[in-house]
């Protein structure tokens, strides 16, 4: 579904991202960690189509991937991307409203229910019908990453894109969510990529781990080089020997 071919980001001198090749099926879950600005985000601006290439390409189906964010992708941030004036229905009413009726974001007739009906369905989904009326400021942070779920999932993507989602959650909300995130991957076949920086959360969710780390390293030059996938993991087929074994690896790398 996904293929990555020799791709490269830089920002000026400043190399990001070095030589990605990989390929991806529909319907896995990709986890990534690595330490704090070795491209994990910068690589997920660039499936999501909100940056571009400096050398390479993403193709989705053999196609050079859109160059701008379309309904085929869903993206959920740390911070929540909610509309603070619109209440918990409108949030969610609002990608399909702003998609048919253009820069106005109003519907009419039958579109209006329609966009209701589907609306209510993804709150009752990710467990917010209760909260349908209620503005975001009266939601707690685990609430509001639900919400920012059902926008992401009412257009119906193919794949969906976490860029670190949980990182503000306490441990018990996190693992609520960590449920609810299975559930919704199972049940709409997507395809994920998820940013975290906790390798326990990479190990348990996903089917594939991606660890993102520079190979090469210059003390004279230390934006030269950029960083590529130096562990790409089988999570279906890792033991539990191999995982502990494998994640402290990791821990030392990524620190």
């Amino acid at each position: 579904m996904i293929e990555v071919e020799k791709l490269w980001k830089r920002y000026g001198d400043n190399t990001v991202l070095e030589d990605l090749s990989l390929s991806v099926k529909e319907g896995e879950f990709v986890t990534m960690v690595g330490a704090s600005g070795c491209g994990k985000s910068t690589f997920l601006n660039l499936l999501l189509g909100t940056q571009s290439a400096t050398q390479g390409e993403i193709r989705l189906d053999g196609e050079p991937i859109a160059a701008e964010p379309g309904p085929d992708r869903g993206i959920v941030f740390q911070q929540y991307s909610v509309f603070p004036h619109m209440t918990v229905l409108e949030n969610v009413m609002a990608a399909p409203a702003l998609a048919q009726s253009g820069i106005t974001g109003r519907l009419f007739g039958r579109a209006k229910r329609e966009a209701n009906q589907a609306a209510l369905e993804m709150l009752e989904r990710v467990g917010l019908t209760a909260s349908a009326d209620q503005y975001p400021q009266a939601l707690s942070g685990g609430m509001r990453q639900r919400l920012a779920i059902a926008q992401a999932l009412i257009a119906k993507p193919r794949i969906l894109l976490l860029d670190e989602p949980f990182g503000a959650l306490d441990p018990g909300i996190r693992n609520d969510m960590h449920v609810l995130l299975k559930d919704l991957w199972a049940s709409f076949g997507l395809t994920v990529f998820m940013v975290t920086h906790d390798l326990k959360e990479g190990f348990s969710l996903g089917t594939r781990l991606w660890v993102f780390d520079k190979r090469r390293h210059d003390p004279h030059a230390p934006q030269a080089y950029g960083a590529s996938v130096t562990y790409d993991i089988n999570l279906a087929t890792t033991s539990e020997h191999d995982y502990e074994k494998t994640l402290a690896q990791i821990d030392q790398r990524t620190e």
